[in-house]
Formats: C-alpha cells, structure tokens, sequence
C-alpha cells in the first residue's frame, strides 16, 4: 500500500480485530440479556451473594427484566451477573 494513512489503519485493524470481535460480542449478549424476563414472584432473596442494598433495591423496585435491573441506581454489574445466573439455573424465558 503506497498511502502511509491507509497502511497504518490496516495494521489498526489487522491488530485490534480481536478485541472488536470480543467487545461485539459482549454488546449482543448484553441485549439478548436486556428482555430477559425476571418472574413476577421472583424470590431475589434466593440469589446467593447480593449485598443487603442490592437486594432492598431489587425488592423494593421487582423490576420486570434483566434490563431494567441493571438501570437501577446501585445494582452492580457484579449483582447483574449473579441475577443471571440464578435466572438461567431456574429457567427463565426471553421476552418476544
């Protein structure tokens, strides 16, 4: 490649590909995740590991999805993680 700006944004590319690929990745699985039902009688007192506000704060607010969850001012990443697991170990569905 003669132009020097077009060689450096291939070798940009060529190096970071894998990272983009990964980053892309997390943000599907965050919006497969984001209409991930919560049941309405939901127990978040069964999900081993929430911290006492987070659990207050899940309770208090009994949001409808996964979603809305981790828009909670307070809830964790870490929190949201844990919410998943237990939905997936108990069967949750997807919302349509």
């Amino acid at each position: 490649v003669s132009d020097p700006a077009v060689a450096l944004q291939v070798e940009v590319q060529a190096k970071y590909a894998g990272y983009l690929d990964r980053q892309q990745a997390e943000i599907e699985r965050q919006r497969r995740h984001e209409t991930l039902l919560i049941p309405a009688a939901f127990d978040f007192a069964a999900v081993p590991g929430l911290s006492a506000e987070v659990l207050q704060k899940l309770t208090r607010t009994r949001p409808d999805t996964v979603g809305q969850a981790s828009r909670i001012a307070g809830v964790t990443p870490a929190a949201v993680s844990l919410l998943l697991v237990h939905l997936h170990r108990h069967g949750a569905e997807l919302a349509a």
